[in-house]
């Protein structure tokens, strides 16, 4: 039961839910997730940590670069037909639609440039 309410805590935030949204496409350079939602590199940083905590999301370092990517602790069914559901209803937003819009134009940039400028900024 506690990993269920660790799971439910972890969702009950908005910018939370478009992290791992974000993340269902596959790994992603933080610089990216923070680009996308336009919040300071701090703030998304305690983002990702409480989706890691709650074993949503995993992460690995590549020499300057922090990488994260959902985790198949998702593995639990009724965690994946939530997570569906969530992600279904967030798609039919106009945020969820500006988000994919948004993150697409953000994978197409220069990863390291991108990050740089993300960093720089602070």
């Amino acid at each position: 039961m506690d990993d269920l309410m660790d799971i439910l805590k972890a969702l009950a935030d908005e910018n939370r839910l478009r992290l791992l949204r974000a993340l269902q496409g596959g790994e992603l350079c933080v610089c990216r997730l923070i680009a996308l939602v336009d919040l300071a590199p701090s703030t998304v940083s305690k983002h990702l940590s409480l989706l890691r905590a709650a074993r949503l999301v995993e992460s690995r370092k590549e020499g300057r670069w922090l990488y994260y990517r959902p985790t198949t602790a998702s593995r639990i069914s009724s965690t994946r037909r939530m997570l569906a559901l969530l992600f279904a209803e967030m798609d039919r937003t106009s945020r969820g639609r500006e988000d994919k819009r948004k993150l697409a134009r953000i994978c197409r940039e220069d990863a390291d440039a991108l990050c740089r400028r993300i960093l720089c900024k602070d």
